[in-house]
């Protein structure tokens, strides 16, 4: 392959924004209100883009209200059941994903998966992060990498859940450096905070994530930067990608919405209007610039398609990770 390619997901909390924003005036919201599901904890990625979402929405005068449910637990998979049962066939109900989504459903073996909803819009992509401690004697990818290539066992790399996005990279990683993914010492912590915590204690050698959970440290001094996993570096951002380095890998962390299954055509399009509009809206184009995050919007049935293929491609890394059968 000439080029591996991964959509990955993460991210970090944003607190609602939608009276700091400039207001738009319309005619009529397209929503009189919308029921916002986060399959996480408050605080997280999910929990981030949903209230940016309403944030910029409000702000744009596209919709009245949000109610918010959030319902953690499992990479989405114990609130996702919850949205498919309660929430079916309701037109105004919205569900923030992602990639963790994905491969969290074919590593718990999920009866209820991210096929059973209804793609509406991918929105967002965020570059991965491979950090270490100030005191590593690792002070380059170059360092990193031939550590990971000699014996992928003896570099513990701390992230997110298994089977995550964070453990796919690594997986990915060691596949390019022609080791063995299943040999790759990932320590798996079940929110980002915890996963910061051990980088910075000196628990393990390094660390994966998306940038916003590590950008704190890496501006102090406390984290090193080795590199990032998207196709380009982050604006405003001096940290080299994976693939300027010689390691062919890209990943990208992406998050969308969807909605519940048994919703009409007519119900989805409009879902789907609501978000075009929303992505063109100055509210939403300056809370990408205050996250950091592309713009990497599609809907409708092309999102569906896109989104086939990565649950198969995912599929296929957890395989080479001993996570899939």
């Amino acid at each position: 392959m000439n080029d591996t390619r991964r959509k990955l997901m993460l991210g970090a909390g944003l607190a609602p924004l939608a009276a700091m924003l400039p207001r738009m005036a319309f005619a009529a919201p397209l929503f009189e209100s919308i029921n916002m599901f986060v399959p996480a904890a408050p605080g997280g990625g999910w929990d981030g883009t949903a209230r940016a979402i309403e944030a910029a929405a409000r702000a744009s005068g596209l919709v009245g209200t949000f109610q918010f449910e959030n319902v953690a637990g499992a990479g989405g998979m114990v609130g996702l059941p919850k949205f498919v049962n309660q929430r079916r066939g309701q037109g105004n109900s919205l569900m923030v994903g992602g990639s963790v989504m994905v491969g969290a459903g074919i590593a718990n073996k999920s009866p209820v998966t991210i096929k059973d909803v209804t793609p509406i819009a991918r929105l967002t992509e965020e570059s991965s992060v491979i950090v270490v401690p100030a005191a590593s004697p690792h002070k380059t990818w170059k360092d990193l990498s031939a550590a990971l290539a000699a014996n992928p066992k003896s570099v513990s790399v701390a992230g997110g859940s298994a089977g995550g996005t964070d453990h796919l990279l690594l997986g990915l990683l060691i596949k390019a450096l022609k080791g063995n993914p299943k040999d790759g010492a990932y320590v798996a912590f079940s929110g980002g905070g915890q996963a910061v915590a051990a980088v910075l204690g000196n628990q393990v050698a390094a660390g994966i994530s998306g940038y916003s959970e590590f950008a704190e440290h890496i501006k102090s001094g406390r984290l090193r930067a080795l590199a990032v996993s998207g196709n380009k570096r982050i604006p405003g951002i001096d940290i080299p990608t994976l693939k300027e380095q010689g390691t062919n890998v890209v990943a990208a962390n992406w998050r969308g919405v969807f909605a519940p299954p048994g919703i009409t055509p007519q119900q989805r399009q409009a879902l789907t209007d609501l978000m075009a509009a929303m992505v063109k809206s100055a509210a939403w184009q300056e809370l990408l610039d205050k996250r950091e995050w592309n713009d990497v919007f599609l809907a409708g049935t092309a999102f569906q398609t896109e989104l086939e293929q990565d649950i198969a491609e995912t599929e296929a890394v957890m395989k080479s990770l001993g996570l899939a059968s």
